[in-house]
C-alpha cells in the first residue's frame, strides 16, 4: 500500500517561496505555511557561519514515492543537506476524516487506499484539524463534548486551496488555524466524527482533520485520569 505522511519543512522564510514551488512541482499542491523562529545558540551558528533567522514551516500531506521525488529534488536543487538550508521529514498519518478530504490532499498523487497506518495500536494521536480562522471555539466545543482535553492553535497560510472546489464543492479561503489535540486513541473516531459534524466543511469553519500516531507522551496524566474514571 502507498502509506500517506505528514511532510512537515522548515527552512529559511526567505527559501519559502522556492520550497512551495517545489512542492508543486511534485504534485504537492495542498500546503500550509505558518512562521517560526529559529533557536541555535549562538556559538553554534558562529561555527557554521551562519546568522539568526526566521523560518518558514510548511506542512503538506504526501504518498512515500511522493516523498522519494520531493526529497531527492530538494537535495538537487535546495540542497538542503548544507547546514542552516532547512530541514524536511514525515510523520505516518492513521486517518483522514472523509474522503472527499483525502482525495482533496493528494490530488495528483496517485494514492491507493488500504489499511491504516501500522501504528494505530499506538496509546495516544494528535489530531490535526484545519479550519478558517475564527472557529477555533467551535472546533473544541466539538471535541470536549468527546472528552477531549486542550489544544493548540497555529495560525497559517494555505496554497492550493482554490483546486478544493473540485472535490469539496466550494472553494477555501487561504488563512487558516491548525487546531493540534492529543487524544487517547480509543476515543480518537468519536472526536474525528463530532468535529467533522460540528465544524465541517457544512459549516462557516469548512474543517479538514486527520490524525497521527503518538510512539511516546508526557504530561498527560490528567487525560489518562479522565479516561479511567470514564471507563469504570
Amino acid at each position: 500500500m502507498n502509506e500517506l505522511y505528514l511532510m512537515i519543512a522548515i527552512a529559511p522564510r526567505s527559501s519559502a517561496r522556492q520550497y512551495l514551488d517545489l512542492f508543486q512541482r511534485h504534485s504537492v499542491t495542498a500546503t500550509l505555511t505558518t512562521l517560526g523562529q529559529g533557536t541555535a545558540g549562538s556559538e553554534l551558528l558562529d561555527y557554521f557561519g551562519l546568522e539568526k533567522t526566521e523560518k518558514a514551516v510548511t506542512f503538506s500531506v504526501v504518498t512515500r514515492s511522493v516523498w522519494r521525488s520531493v526529497k531527492s529534488a530538494m537535495q538537487r536543487e535546495l540542497r538542503i543537506d548544507v547546514p542552516g538550508t532547512g530541514i524536511a521529514f514525515i510523520v505516518p498519518l492513521s486517518s483522514i476524516g472523509g474522503k472527499k478530504t483525502l482525495a482533496f490532499l493528494t490530488d495528483g498523487q496517485n494514492f491507493e487506499a488500504g489499511e491504516e497506518s501500522a501504528l494505530k495500536d499506538t496509546k495516544y494521536e494528535l489530531l490535526v484539524v484545519i479550519a478558517n480562522q475564527g472557529h477555533t471555539e467551535l472546533i473544541m466545543d466539538a471535541a470536549r463534548e468527546e472528552q477531549a482535553g486542550g489544544g493548540t492553535v497555529l495560525h497559517a497560510k494555505g496554497t492550493g486551496m482554490e483546486k478544493a472546489e473540485k472535490f469539496l464543492g466550494f472553494s477555501l479561503v487561504n488563512e487558516k488555524e491548525m487546531v493540534f489535540i492529543v487524544v487517547k486513541t480509543a476515543t480518537k473516531n468519536r472526536i474525528m466524527r463530532a468535529i467533522m459534524d460540528k465544524a465541517g466543511m457544512s459549516t462557516d469553519a469548512k474543517s479538514i482533520v486527520f490524525s497521527l500516531p503518538v510512539t511516546g507522551t508526557a504530561g498527560m496524566r490528567l487525560l489518562e485520569l479522565a479516561g479511567d474514571e470514564t471507563d469504570e
